[in-house]
């Protein structure tokens, strides 16, 4: 059941133009990640939806009711910043609590929402520490009880995870995703990091420049990305830059350089420049020529993986293998490049014909 709709919002700036066209459904418990660079439009989105940016053009509804202007208060949504935003003076109770107070539920039944909240994010034990001595992830997760224990309709998490050291962050990632699931709150996140969205989402949403690219589950963004950006932006991809030179069969001829590959290109035509993606993990070293003959220039030792950068006619490759005892390649030695030809992603419209013919996206 769609719950949360945004219908051609915009959000301008003067002449600087934050969000376009912005068309979004979001279905009861679903849990959403807004994923883009720094500038793209989503923490702003982020802000109309709560209420704290005014909508240049569109409408935003809420269980079929129009909240597009409704003041942030009368929304009812829960929100998790940043910074975490926890009262300094107060201790983890009473920052939990404050919500229920401001809504003037009897106390009752506060201290019982409060008490299910705490030890729903593992913190019954802390109640009356304040912030100031609790860990960053501690602190994440009284903001996360915070917003939750009001029970929203909507949970809004901007970048809840970004002060957390590596480790702290990947573990809360999932530990986030058991909380929502529990609960079943539709939660909407904004995110820079493509590892946290695509690990915890239910969908993903990729912004570019104030606008949506694609919107799709994780693993079909990840393995059929639409554009260029999408293809580099969320994982690594190897992007060959080449021309169609034949079709037949929805199969095409792409030249790259001085050699050519076959890839499934239904609706390609000759004469196209298009852009070769291919995901690092699907190449294979191999003892023959394989699709591309190589010659390993370096390696580096990731623990569970190798990862290979191999000098090929269709220009540099990054290969990544995983690290199953077998010895690996040297540097300098000559490999075959191998992929299932399906693996082959076909993007239209290549920005310029690069005599190399390739780059490696982070």
């Amino acid at each position: 059941m769609t719950f949360l709709t945004l219908k051609n919002v915009n959000k301008s700036y003067g002449a600087t133009h934050a969000v376009m066209d912005m068309n979004l459904t979001v279905q009861k418990g679903e849990f959403v990640s807004l994923l883009g660079p720094s500038g793209c439009g989503k923490t702003t989105t982020l802000q109309m939806i709560a209420g704290f940016a005014d909508v240049t053009s569109g409408s935003i509804t809420l269980d079929g009711r129009d909240i597009t202007h409704a003041k942030p208060n009368s929304r009812g949504l829960g929100i998790v910043f940043q910074s975490y935003a926890l009262f300094p003076h107060m201790s983890v109770y009473d920052n939990v609590s404050f919500g229920l107070e401001m809504r003037k539920v009897a106390k009752n039944e506060r201290a019982d929402r409060v008490k299910a909240a705490l030890a729903l994010v593992h913190l019954e034990a802390h109640a009356l520490r304040y912030p100031r001595e609790l860990s960053g992830g501690q602190r994440q997760r009284v903001a996360l009880a915070r917003a939750l224990v009001i029970e929203p309709p909507v949970l809004l998490l901007d970048e809840p995870l970004s002060n957390l050291d590596a480790k702290l962050r990947e573990e809360m990632q999932f530990e986030l995703r058991q909380i929502q699931r529990k609960v079943g709150t539709t939660t909407v996140m904004v995110t820079h990091d493509q590892t946290e969205a695509m690990s915890i989402s239910d969908r993903v949403v990729v912004m570019e420049a104030g606008r949506v690219t694609q919107i799709d589950p994780p693993h079909r963004l990840y393995e059929h990305p639409q554009t260029r950006f999408i293809s580099s932006f969320v994982g690594k991809a190897n992007l060959l830059e080449g021309r169609v030179s034949a079709t037949a069969d929805g199969w095409a001829t792409v030249k790259l350089g001085g050699v050519s590959l076959q890839v499934q290109a239904p609706g390609a035509a000759a004469g196209d420049a298009v852009v070769l993606s291919l995901r690092p993990e699907k190449i294979r070293l191999v003892a023959g020529p394989g699709q591309l003959a190589g010659t390993v220039r370096e390696r580096f030792f990731l623990g569970s993986q190798w990862l290979y950068c191999v000098a090929s006619p269709a220009g540099e490759m990054v290969v990544v293998c995983a690290n199953d005892g077998a010895a690996p390649a040297e540097e300098g030695q000559d490999v075959g490049l191998d992929w299932p030809a399906a693996q082959v992603r076909l993007l239209p419209g290549a920005l310029h014909l690069n005599p190399r013919a390739h780059e490696v996206a982070a």
